[in-house]
C-alpha cells in the first residue's frame, strides 16, 4: 500500500469493528477526499456514517467534540493543515480541556486528521506545518507517520484512543517516500519495505519512536517526510549516523532519544515548520536538559525559515540534503 491506500485501510478497519467509527469532512463522502483518503467508504458504510461536511472548520471540530462526548469516534478530516485554524479554539478550548474540566468523567475520543508539509508547490497556504501550536496544548496528542506501515497502526491507535489526537499526514510522501532530491524520478511505495501493510487490525503505539538507522557518530530527530531526507543525507554523506523516526511529537519518546544522544555525544533536528518555536526547538531543550553532561557539540537545528512557505523558492525553504548535510559536518568537527 502506498499511505493513501494505507489511511483508507484504517478507517476501514476501525468502521468495520467498531460501528461507532465516523468519517466527516469536506469532500470526504461521495468525492473519497481531495487526496483520496476516504475513497469507497461512505458507498460501504452509508452516509450516515461517511459525510461531507460544508466548508467551516469550526462547525466540522465542534460537531466532532459533540459526537465524541457522546459515545461516537469521529474521525474528522481538515482538507489542509493550513485551513485548520478556523478550529483551533475549538481543538484548543474544547477537545483538549474536557477531560479536565470535568474530572475525568467525559472523554473526547475525537481524531483530526490533516495534509500538512510542503514539497507539492502549494505556496504559503498549501504547505504550511503547525504541529508546533498543537503539541503546545496540554490534552492534545500529536502524530505524524512516515511511511506506510506506521500511517495505518498509528491511526486505527489514534482512533482507539480515548484522549483527541491530531494526525498529520505528511502530503509530500502520499504516493511514496521523498529524500529531498527533487531532480530525481519519484520512487514509489511498492520499493519499500514499510509498504507491507497487513489488511487486517493492528497498532503502532502512540509515544513509541523508531530507530531506523543506527550510528555511532551523531543522532539525528525527524519526523515525516524528514525521516527520509535524513536517512538519505546520512548515506550520501557517508556519515554515521543513528536516524530516530519520532512518530509522535506528543507524547515524546525521550527515552529512546536521550539513550542515542548519550551514545553519540551529538545531535541535529530536521522538521520543514518555521525555525522559531518550531518542534526542534522543544526537543532541542529536552536533550540539553538530559544529556549535557555527555554533548560534545550544541544541538543543531535544521528547520524551514521564519518566512510564508514560499512559491518559487520551494527548495531553497524546504530542508534538504544539503543544509542537513552542511548541519551534521559542522556538528562532526565541532
Amino acid at each position: 500500500m502506498n499511505m493513501i491506500e494505507a489511511i483508507n485501510s484504517a478507517h476501514d478497519v476501525m468502521m468495520e469493528c467498531d460501528p461507532d467509527t465516523v468519517v466527516m469532512g469536506e469532500d470526504v463522502g461521495y468525492f473519497g477526499g481531495v487526496f483520496r483518503a476516504t475513497a469507497g467508504l461512505q458507498k460501504k458504510y452509508g452516509k450516515a456514517r461517511v459525510f461531507d461536511t460544508p466548508i467551516a472548520e469550526g462547525g466540522i471540530v465542534g460537531t466532532a467534540i459533540g459526537m465524541a462526548t457522546y459515545g461516537l469516534r469521529p474521525v474528522a478530516e481538515i482538507q489542509f493543515a493550513d485551513y485548520i485554524y478556523p478550529g483551533f479554539d475549538q481543538i484548543v478550548s474544547e477537545a483538549a480541556r474536557i477531560r479536565y474540566r470535568t474530572a475525568g468523567e467525559w472523554t473526547v475520543p475525537l481524531t483530526i486528521r490533516t495534509p500538512y508539509g510542503g514539497g507539492i508547490f502549494g505556496g504559503q497556504t498549501h504547505s504550511q506545518s503547525p504541529e508546533a501550536l498543537f503539541a503546545h496544548v496540554a490534552g492534545l496528542k500529536v502524530v505524524i507517520p512516515s511511511n506506510p506501515y506506521d500511517a495505518k497502526g498509528l491511526l486505527i491507535a489514534s482512533i482507539e484512543d480515548n484522549d483527541p489526537v491530531v494526525f498529520f499526514e505528511p502530503k509530500r510522501i502520499y504516493n511514496g517516500p521523498f529524500d529531498g532530491y527533487y531532480e530525481r524520478p519519484v520512487t514509489p511505495w511498492a520499493k519499500h519495505p514499510k509498504a507491507q501493510v497487513p489488511e487486517e487490525h493492528y497498532t503502532v503505539p502512540l509515544g513509541k519512536a523508531e530507530i531506523v538507522r543506527e550510528g555511532e557518530a551523531v543522532t539525528i530527530l525527524a519526523y515525516g517526510t524528514m525521516v527520509h531526507v535524513a536517512l538519505a543525507t546520512a548515506e550520501a554523506e557517508g556519515i554515521d549516523a543513528e536516524v530516530i523516526d519520532l512518530r509522535t511529537i506528543v507524547p515524546v519518546d525521550i527515552e529512546t532519544i536521550e539513550a542515542s544522544v548519550k551514545k553519540t555525544g551529538r545531535c541535529v533536528v530536521v522538521h520543514e515548520a518555521t525555525r522559531t518555536a518550531g518542534f526542534g526547538a522543544e526537543l532541542s531543550a529536552l536533550v540539553q536538559e538530559r544529556c549535557f553532561y555527555h554533548l560534545e557539540a550544541p544541538v543543531a537545528r535544521v528547520t524551514g525559515f521564519d518566512t510564508p512557505y514560499p512559491h518559487s523558492m520551494e527548495w531553497t525553504y524546504f530542508p534538504g540534503p544539503v543544509r542537513l548535510g552542511m548541519a551534521l559536518k559542522k556538528t562532526l568537527e565541532d
